[in-house]
């Protein structure tokens, strides 16, 4: 199983290889979850290939850590920058994109700006307390948030407010839907969006502003 060391101890992270990616992407699960509930996700996009790589926070899945205190949001956002440098080793050519759900959203936020080659950013049930005036994305950098219209655990009007300031981030409403969009009866439809928007950053056909 591969591991590496993390802020808060040794790491966990699992990948679903795919030959010949068109790009892989970086997930991050959020608070709770680990890498193997993303078994589907990754398979899903893999068919398209999107090559898959997950991180297990610290104190989730097999990773060392207290699962009570992952770590601060520095913390976090070093450890997913770590698995970036890994994935960039192994896939030097292909595009890299990170991504992340609930707190895995917030840390993808603080840490795409340390990684200049960056291709986008795809975010779902995003914490209001992440997309904050402060949270600025450059306009050339395409990000896709996707949120459920009933989620309670991280409410949709300050995302909504949230995209509406930014030049390059697209947003996806789904009714009927709460937080965890990649664990509920709509996630077929989540996963292909996310599938194919990445497919479009890589031709081209998505491009900043997005729509």
């Amino acid at each position: 199983m591969p591991f590496f060391e993390g802020a808060r101890g040794r790491l966990h992270y699992r990948r679903w290889p795919v030959r010949q990616p068109l790009a892989v992407l970086e997930w991050l699960p959020g608070s709770g979850q680990h890498t193997g509930h993303y078994h589907r996700f990754a398979r899903a996009l893999g068919a398209r290939r999107i090559e898959v790589w997950g991180l297990d926070t610290s104190g989730q899945g097999l990773s060392e850590g207290d699962p009570t205190a992952p770590g601060s949001l520095g913390e976090l956002a070093t450890d997913a920058r770590l698995l970036a440098a890994l994935i960039r080793r192994e896939l030097p050519e292909a595009p890299l994109l990170m991504a992340g759900h609930s707190l895995g959203a917030a840390t993808a936020l603080a840490a795409f700006s340390a990684l200049p080659d960056c291709a986008g950013l795809v975010l779902t049930g995003t914490p209001s307390r992440a997309a904050t005036a402060d949270a600025l994305v450059p306009e050339r950098l395409p990000v896709l948030a996707l949120h459920g219209v009933d989620d309670r655990r991280a409410p949709i009007d300050p995302i909504r407010d949230w995209t509406g300031r930014q030049q390059s981030v697209g947003l996806r409403e789904y009714a009927d839907a709460g937080h965890d969009l990649l664990h509920e009866p709509v996630h077929p439809r989540v996963t292909a969006d996310i599938a194919e928007w990445i497919q479009g950053v890589v031709t081209g056909a998505v491009r900043t502003p997005v729509e």
